[in-house]
């Protein structure tokens, strides 16, 4: 059994769903996992208020209330890539992430994870991601190590102030010339079945991309993409509207069925470069990593 050094957060809606408990509602929120064992979590003192107070059985829920609690796996796989500390200050941590490696505790993941492994590292247990990447994506990540300034950075992301720059490698047809032109893909993208997928549909744009091709052999293409939104999945389903699936994707076009991590094919999508202008200090931020993905 893996069980998670630090806690996972969740605010109690605004809206009672109709239950009269905290445990009602871990029970309807979570349905995969069996009520019995958030009855023993509780009963074990694995369940706390923000105050540090523990959850009963019987505490009544209360709108936005903070619950926080530690995921629990039966076995939880090792990452064997290491990632990478790029720049520090006191108000961020700037670290590249390899592929396969979670980003935040989920799934069968719950310590293997980019940031509780930071925590560790760092020492800093305040350590935020301020941003999402793929599990099966590599590349850059900006974490917030002091929470006083961390809603400035927030602000940044949500106002589109984030300038960032991926790489993919896709499968072309032999004889195409790609390299030097440029693509501005814009399309409305919403869930789709199952709720983990993206799907392209009609009506306004709610996705936005850039998106170039820069090296080119035989059957193969780098390209330089620009994302000007943040929708899931955006670069991939973009670069498959462009006819050009991201190689060793999963998801796109087609779901695979679940197996292993293959290692050996990684998804050749890489987050290479964060650019923007500090909110605490107003001096310009910009990180690449000297990684490459690499055309065989």
């Amino acid at each position: 059994m893996a069980i998670s050094e630090y806690p996972s957060k969740l605010s109690l809606p605004q809206t009672n769903p109709g239950v009269t408990t905290v445990l009602e509602y871990l029970i309807i929120k979570f349905p995969y996992i069996d009520s019995e064992i958030w009855r023993q979590r509780i009963l074990d003192g694995k369940v706390h208020r923000h105050d540090g107070s523990l959850i009963t059985a019987q505490s009544p829920f209360q709108s936005q209330q903070r619950i926080y609690y530690y995921r629990e796996v039966e076995s939880e796989p090792l990452i064997p890539f290491k990632e990478t500390i790029l720049f520090q200050d006191e108000n961020i941590l700037v670290a590249y992430k390899p592929h396969f490696l979670a980003l935040t505790p989920g799934g069968v993941f719950v310590n293997e994870c980019l940031q509780n492994r930071l925590r560790r590292s760092t020492g800093i247990d305040k350590l935020q991601a301020l941003h999402r990447l793929d599990r099966v994506t590599a590349g850059l990540v900006i974490f917030s190590v002091n929470p006083s300034t961390c809603h400035h950075y927030h602000h940044l992301f949500e106002t589109r102030q984030i300038h960032k720059t991926y790489q993919a490698i896709a499968k072309v047809d032999e004889g195409i010339k790609l390299v030097g032109q440029e693509w501005e893909i814009k399309n409305r993208l919403v869930p789709s079945d199952p709720l983990f997928l993206m799907c392209i549909t009609d009506g306004a744009a709610n996705s936005h991309s850039v998106i170039r091709c820069i090296q080119q052999s035989h059957h193969k293409a780098l390209f330089e993409l620009n994302p000007i939104t943040g929708k899931t999945h955006q670069l991939r389903l973009h670069m498959q509207a462009l006819g050009w699936p991201i190689l060793n994707d999963k998801y796109y076009p087609r779901l695979q069925a679940i197996s292993e991590d293959d290692y050996s094919a990684p998804l050749q999508l890489l987050a290479k470069g964060i650019q923007f202008i500090d909110p605490v200090n107003q001096q310009p931020r910009q990180f690449t990593h000297d990684r490459n993905l690499a055309l065989n």
